[in-house]
């Protein structure tokens, strides 16, 4: 089982500015962390919120595993993610800044077979913000192709 799981929440870096990362455990059933293993998992519309100082994670969608029959899991329930207390402390104030809120950026599993979420401290992007991260992105692009064209 050489296969790499990696799922990035892409939408992420385009809304919001990312700081302060961490690595989170994440709390799974049996055929939750079987459904991650086959990469049927999104990250997309998933964020962070704090509850009596446990850091949970919402609209995580982790479909149904195919063979789990009655023992199956509910795909978007909130799933809690484990950290230290002295982490979680500091999320849980950045996070009541205004404008800041705490989002998944990545699942991942990780070398001992444990799924991990790579969680980040964000701030939205404006929209001339976004303007600018997609010309950048188009101009990688062009310079790449043109690279490419030249050898």
């Amino acid at each position: 089982m050489d296969k790499k799981v990696y799922i990035k929440n892409k939408k992420a870096r385009f809304d919001y500015e990312l700081s302060d990362f961490h690595t989170a455990g994440i709390v799974l059933t049996g055929t939750e962390i079987k459904s991650i293993r086959m990469s049927k998992a999104s990250l997309s519309e998933a964020y962070c919120y704090f509850a009596n100082g446990e850091l949970w994670i919402k609209n995580m969608n982790i479909s149904a595993y195919a063979d789990g029959s009655y023992n199956n899991h509910l795909p978007l329930r909130d799933r809690k993610l484990l950290l230290t207390k002295r982490e979680l402390r500091k999320l849980e104030e950045d996070s009541r800044l205004p404008g800041f809120s705490v989002i998944p950026t990545a699942l991942f599993i990780n070398d001992r077979g444990l799924a991990k979420v790579e969680i980040a401290l964000a701030r939205g992007k404006k929209l001339y913000d976004k303007r600018q991260s997609i010309r950048e992105n188009e101009d990688k692009r062009k310079m790449a192709q043109a690279r490419k064209l030249s050898y």
